[in-house]
């Protein structure tokens, strides 16, 4: 295929080794499952899943778990030809434990350093990034140099060409805060947030829709009331404000106006992670359809609770035909079937 993308992410990929009984400490598990993970290759894959064509920035460790990455993003349809080893570095992995409905717990491994933290702005293809109709970027990469510099690159160079999504992603053992196996510590939390802020800021003005939940809207803005956080982030100089809020659904509001409140579509809860992912994936999807807000942010809340009702993220990204079928099973949330553009 020849053309602009559908959708580019830049950031975060690794390994999850997710454990294959629930509800069991990390210490007691004996069989773990092994999937791609990393939020930026996530939303690639699940865009992906709903017939969109896809590419991810990242870099691997040159090792075999390097190479199962980019085999299995190729076997996702995602294009990985940006997706590049880096000798000095191993491939991330991530743990996590599963104590559904709403305790799993992540360790991650990026010590010393995640080689997805080892993109430099001279390696991008901007042509690429200001082609796609999407370009997504996530706050993990933002933590540190060079990735820091290349996402804000990156971002410049798209001077807010069609739609530039910031995942505002917050994860504070990457900002030396607390948490996790990350190998980082010493910081508090507001100090890792107030590390991280003028950095969000920066990618927030290149930015025309921003994503994140209550946790990483107050990381970028200092505010985690809904409606509080969207008005900041609409002042930070975004079009589109979307704030998750878990049990409480999603509110997203444009800078026209345009206010959607949506409620949560209900499942049995297997595994949160990767729901957000997913999410994410779907409201791509929507906006590459031209659909109205609301539509777009019930659709993108259907596909995540579908990952969120399965074990793994990106092996469980759901196909359209998945999506439209819970919506049709709770009526208050379906949408008309419409063709995708």
């Amino acid at each position: 295929m020849t053309g602009p993308y559908d959708l580019v992410t830049m950031g975060r990929v690794g390994v999850d080794l997710y454990p294959l009984r629930t509800g069991v400490p990390l210490a007691e598990v004996e069989t773990f499952g092994r999937f791609l993970g990393g939020s930026a290759a996530n939303v690639a894959v699940a865009a992906a899943r709903l017939g969109r064509r896809t590419a991810l920035i990242s870099r691997t460790g040159d090792d075999p778990f390097g190479g199962y990455v980019r085999g299995a993003l190729r076997d996702f349809g995602v294009d990985e030809r940006w997706v590049t080893p880096v000798a000095a570095y191993p491939t991330p992995l991530t743990f996590c434990e599963i104590h559904p409905p709403d305790d799993f717990p992540l360790y991650f491994y990026r010590r010393p350093k995640a080689p997805d933290l080892e993109i430099h702005a001279a390696e991008l293809d901007l042509d690429a990034v200001r082609a796609a109709r999407i370009f997504w970027v996530t706050g993990t990469g933002l933590s540190e140099e060079p990735s820091r510099t290349a996402t804000l690159a990156a971002l410049a160079a798209r001077a807010r060409r069609g739609v530039t999504v910031f995942d505002l992603d917050w994860r504070p053992m990457f900002w030396g805060g607390e948490g996790g196996a990350s190998g980082a510590g010493g910081a508090t939390g507001p100090a890792a947030m107030a590390a991280a802020r003028p950095h969000y800021a920066a990618a927030l003005a290149h930015a025309t829709v921003a994503v994140g939940n209550a946790d990483e809207c107050e990381v970028a803005t200092g505010e985690r009331e809904p409606y509080a956080a969207a008005r900041a982030l609409l002042a930070a100089g975004v079009e589109l404000a979307v704030v998750k809020q878990g049990p409480k659904g999603v509110l997203a509001v444009h800078r026209d106006g345009t206010t959607a409140q949506v409620p949560p579509v209900p499942v049995e809860v297997v595994n949160g992670l990767g729901a957000g992912d997913a999410f994410g994936g779907a409201l791509c999807h929507g906006l590459l359809a031209g659909w109205d807000l609301e539509r777009a942010v019930r659709y993108a809340n259907a596909a995540g609770a579908i990952v969120a009702s399965r074990l793994a993220c990106s092996s469980a990204m759901p196909t359209d035909d998945e999506v439209t079928a819970l919506l049709a099973a709770h009526p208050d949330r379906r949408m008309e079937a419409e063709g995708t553009p």
